[in-house]
């Protein structure tokens, strides 16, 4: 039968949580269904992943970047051992969601992980979620006063217990959207040396490594941020008007639309919803789409947007929110016998997607183009037609469907630097 494509899932989590041992990414389905050979990475993530005290302790000996280094380290590792689980090595895909999307864009951008894979997959990639050194430097500051080490040596920082890095970590990771609406703590950072220039500029530009790429978001992003009450997406007027504002004093060089303009994108949505679709959009779907526009003139791009919501997770308000293809892609629609999300039906429509998910995401690692049986064939995506998959019980192919979004928010990348 000869060696299998390689599929190499990095988990989502805020840069923050997770991990590639949960239950829902046990692979059994994909595996039988694909004929592929799946390998779940771990990486350091919070302060232990992501912190940079480079900067501010520059006789210290910091390392930056150990998550991204994790990252290429495990895809080094699949290059030299892979053959070994019968997996080949010269078709590795790289693929994640949520933070995990936000590593497979950024790889696309480290000149060092060229070769390490050829087809890349980003879910819900948070891609211009990216700082540079001036912004790290202040998460950094901020760890050292939460940590009670300010004007301490580096010994003391070097000497902190991995637990307190954790706990001071967390404190960190919770009041920085606080005070920064639409920022995080923890991600990537722009160190001019393994991350030269950030991702979603390089991707833009049509300047990333030129793999085929399947790239979209789901529908009601946001909405998982509101129901759970978290601060890390801005859906609140005042919290959105703030990260304009700060975004325009950012980098003044920035042309802004202005906000009026970028409401009235939103004006069918409920009162209410305005702030979610325009959260879901700066932090995922524009993102998405100035990466789609730009890979696709060097390579094969696919965008989709995942629009499948099981009846009770309509019900409670929730739809077609952040991480809810997961359970399609991974075969593992339920987590046990208390899980509600089928209460009212919908599991055999869900039973159907998930096999054409499945199905496109593994041809796609194949090499081939990301078809279904039976289902509509999926265009790549180019500057003339902009053709999307939205994925639903029967999928469809819509020309253009961010149109009006794109009109709104303009061609030009915004994002922190």
């Amino acid at each position: 039968a000869g060696p299998l494509p390689v599929m190499v899932w990095l988990h989502g989590g805020a840069y923050t949580f997770g991990s590639s041992s949960q239950p829902l990414f046990d692979a059994t389905s994909i595996v039988t269904s694909g004929q592929v050979v799946i390998v779940t990475v771990n990486y350091r993530i919070g302060a232990l992943g992501f912190l940079d005290l480079s900067e501010l302790l520059p006789e210290g000996g910091f390392d930056r970047n150990l998550a991204l280094k994790d990252v290429l380290t495990a895809l080094r590792w699949v290059q030299t051992n892979i053959s070994a689980f019968g997996g080949d090595a010269s078709r590795v895909t790289v693929f994640g969601e949520s933070a995990g999307g936000g590593l497979v864009t950024t790889l696309l951008a480290v000149p060092s992980a060229e070769g390490l894979f050829h087809r890349a997959i980003a879910q819900s990639s948070p891609a211009s979620s990216m700082y540079g050194p001036g912004r790290a430097r202040a998460v950094a500051e901020r760890f050292v006063t939460e940590a009670g080490l300010d004007g301490a040596a580096v010994t003391a920082l070097r000497e902190l217990p991995v637990e307190d890095v954790v706990r001071v970590g967390q404190a960190v990771y919770a009041a920085v959207p606080s005070t920064d609406p639409g920022t995080l703590a923890f991600a990537p950072i722009v160190d001019g040396d393994l991350l030269p220039e950030a991702p979603v500029d390089v991707l833009s530009e049509g300047r990333g490594i030129p793999v085929p790429l399947i790239i979209g978001t789901n529908k009601d992003e946001a909405s998982l941020f509101k129901f759970m009450k978290s601060p890390l997406i801005p859906i609140t007027d005042d919290r959105i008007q703030q990260m304009f504002t700060d975004m325009a004093a950012d980098d003044p060089s920035i042309d802004m639309p202005p906000i009026e303009q970028v409401r009235g994108a939103y004006e069918h949505a409920r009162q209410g919803a305005i702030g979610l679709g325009i959260a879901r959009d700066i932090g995922f779907r524009m993102p998405t789409l100035w990466v789609a526009e730009g890979h696709s003139r060097v390579a094969p791009t696919y965008l989709y947007r995942f629009d499948h919501s099981a009846p009770f997770l309509r019900l409670i308000g929730l739809g077609a929110t952040h991480a809810t293809e997961l359970p399609y892609l991974w075969g593992n629609l339920t987590s046990g016998p208390k899980d509600p999300t089928f209460k009212l039906g919908g599991k055999r429509a869900a039973i159907e997607i998930s096999q054409r998910m499945q199905e496109r995401w593994t041809r796609f690692a194949y090499g081939q183009e990301p078809t279904a049986d039976g289902a509509v064939d999926w265009p790549r995506y180019d500057a003339a037609a902009r053709d999307t998959l939205v994925i639903e019980h029967t999928d469809s192919v819509v020309p253009d469907l961010d149109a009006a979004l794109r009109s709104a928010w303009g061609d030009e990348v915004l994002s922190f630097s």
